[in-house]
Formats: structure tokens, C-alpha cells, sequence
């Protein structure tokens, strides 16, 4: 059985009602998204994404730490970094160096994650998302290659793998207290261009909807 909670994300009362009877909690919320590459936004822009990404974010973590609901999965972006890259060779040692302003966002969206595992002793992963997709756009988009301004690829990644992704993550913060960790998911199984073995070696995750394109 699915309840629905209808609310802003804004609203402490209707975050408490979406999160009694809790245990855990996956953060989905997006609105005015961006690429990697642009400085370009608007007043709108703007406010959307801190009131979702920021104050949205604090006001669940501080509800649901309020309720003793300690773990959850934030969902970031891999738009926290400069998309004009080749190569990400870790979470950690990939700055946070976003133009957008989506993409600043989120990545202070993560910083309230760690603020809240330093100081309220909450477990949170952050999944750094790429070119998420429904089955057959990542189809297509695998078969037809899109790419960032011409010259990196733009990595899809499928619904499934994505699922699998966030359980994963759901399991993992079950174990210890007082943690966060940033994880890459993007639909590169061969890690041409994303180092992601911490994903693989931490939640068991890796990419395996590439085997819908045989055939």
C-alpha cells in the first residue's frame, strides 16, 4: 500500500505527516534541473533550486532526526562538478566545482548531509546521478550517443540500474551511525570515463543494463 502526501517540500508539517512511521527516507526532489556547463540562470532559477536543494533538504533532515528516523539517500547529481571532464577519478578527489546553479545546489545540498551525520549523528549517501533514464530513452541514447558540447559523452543510466542503486544505498545506511558518503552512478560499466569501484565495493553496485542493448 502507497500513501500520498500531498505538500511542499517547505512545509515542516507536511514533511512530519509524509515521514511518521518512517524508518528510512529517499530524498527525490528536483525542480528547474541544469547541466554541468552553464553559468546561465534566472531569478527562478535560482530560488527553485535553493528552496528544494537547501532549505527543503534541512527542514526533512531536521524533521526526520526530530522523529528518530536517522538514515535516508539524498539524491545529488553528478552536476556538482564541472561536466567538462574526461575523467572522474573518485568522489573525493573531484572538486565540487559546478557552474550551474543546479548543480551548486546540490552540492550544498550534500553539505547539509554532512552536517547533519557530524552533528546529529544521521547516516545519509548522496548519489551522484548521471542522464538519468526510462528504459527505452536509455536504449535509444546508448544506440545514438549524445555528448556534452560536442566532446564528452553524456553516460545514460537506466531505471533499472538506478532502482537497484538506491536500494543498495538503502541497505547500506542501515549499518553504523553518524556517516555520509557521495557515491557515482552513471550507466559506464566499462568506468571509461567514471571511477566507480567505491559504488561496486561499498553497495554492491554496478551498471548492468547494457545487456538489454545484445540482441
Amino acid at each position: 500500500k502507497l500513501e500520498y502526501v500531498e505538500g511542499s517540500i517547505t512545509d515542516p508539517d507536511a514533511l512530519r505527516r509524509a515521514l511518521e512511521g518512517c524508518d528510512s527516507f529517499v530524498y527525490l526532489v528536483m525542480k528547474s534541473g541544469q547541466g554541468g556547463h552553464s553559468t546561465s540562470q534566472s531569478i527562478p532559477v535560482i530560488i527553485d533550486n535553493y528552496q528544494v536543494n537547501c532549505l527543503g533538504l534541512h527542514l526533512l533532515l531536521y524533521t526526520a532526526q526530530g522523529l528518530g528516523i536517522k538514515r535516508g539517500v539524498f539524491t545529488s547529481t553528478m552536476t556538482v562538478h564541472h561536466r567538462d571532464r574526461a575523467w572522474y577519478p573518485s568522489e573525493e578527489l573531484v572538486p565540487l566545482d559546478s557552474p550551474s546553479v543546479y548543480g551548486l545546489t546540490k552540492g550544498l545540498g550534500e553539505q547539509i548531509c554532512q552536517y547533519f551525520a557530524r552533528w546529529f549523528d544521521m547516516n545519509l549517501i548522496a548519489l551522484r546521478i548521471t542522464g538519468p533514464r526510462e528504459r527505452q530513452q536509455f536504449l535509444d541514447e546508448r544506440r545514438n550517443p549524445r555528448h556534452f558540447e560536442g566532446t564528452h559523452p553524456l553516460y545514460v543510466t537506466d531505471e533499472e540500474d538506478l532502482a537497484n542503486a538506491y536500494l543498495a544505498a538503502l541497505d547500506a545506511v542501515q549499518v553504523g551511525h553518524g556517516r555520509f558518503d557521495a557515491f557515482f552512478i552513471a550507466g559506464d560499466e566499462t568506468n571509461e570515463s567514471h571511477n566507480l569501484t567505491k559504488a561496486k565495493r561499498v553497495l554492491g553496485w554496478e551498471p548492468k543494463s547494457q545487456r538489454y542493448l545484445e540482441g
